[in-house]
Parts: structure tokens; C-alpha cells; sequence
């Protein structure tokens, strides 16, 4: 099992970018898929995640500007950001929690390598 991230890049402040995130590989149920995002001499922090069934959640940070919503079928999961803000500026990773094979006992975390995102003033 695989995250890819991507759609990562370069925006002027007030700008949108749009990052997605897709789990490959034999799964047997993705449960929440989160993204966080780290910024240099930071901790990494958590922005948003949603369930399975489609409820989203967000940091303050970015409650308002970003838009977190999936395509269970395409095990896909998308992040649209508006109004982005210099301190937007990170490196963006997605995870997720999976459940790969019915015969097992627990879900695990899977992580995704980042994508980085530079916003400008």
C-alpha cells in the first residue's frame, strides 16, 4: 500500500492550489485520510481529515480557505486551498488509516511522501 501525493507548487498569496493524495495497492477499507503539513523549524501539524463517510474537519489555521473531500471509489482524496496565505508555506504530507486485509486484527497509518507548497507575499 502507497500514498501518493501531488499538486504541490508555487502560489502568490491569495492564491489556490489544489493538492490530491491516492492510496494504491490491495486495500480492504481506507477509513479517515488526513492531511498534515510541516513547515521549516516546525512540528508537523495536522490540517485536516475526513471520514469515510465524508465528514471533514479542519485546523483554525485554514478552517475557511481549504476544502477536504474524497472519491471513495478512486481511493482518492483531494485538498483544495484558497486564499493562501505565506504562512500556508510547508511541506504537505498525506496519511491515511487502512484496514488492508479483512483477516486482520487492526487498521494501520499510512504515510505518504510530501509535496511542497511555497506561498508569496
Amino acid at each position: 500500500v502507497q500514498l501518493q501525493a501531488s499538486g504541490g507548487g508555487e502560489a502568490q498569496a491569495g492564491g489556490s492550489l489544489n493538492l490530491s493524495c491516492t492510496v494504491s495497492g490491495s486495500t480492504f477499507s481506507i477509513n479517515a485520510m488526513s492531511w498534515y503539513r510541516q513547515a521549516p523549524g516546525k512540528q508537523r501539524e495536522l490540517i485536516a481529515d475526513i471520514t469515510r463517510e465524508g465528514i471533514d474537519k479542519y485546523a483554525e489555521s485554514v478552517k475557511g480557505r481549504f476544502t477536504l473531500s474524497r472519491d471513495n471509489r478512486k481511493k482518492t482524496m483531494f485538498l483544495q486551498m484558497k486564499n493562501l496565505k505565506p504562512d500556508d508555506t510547508a511541506v504537505y504530507y498525506c496519511a491515511a488509516n487502512i484496514w488492508v486485509d479483512p483477516v486482520d486484527t487492526v487498521s494501520k497509518d499510512y504515510w505518504g511522501k510530501g509535496t511542497q507548497v511555497t506561498v508569496s507575499s
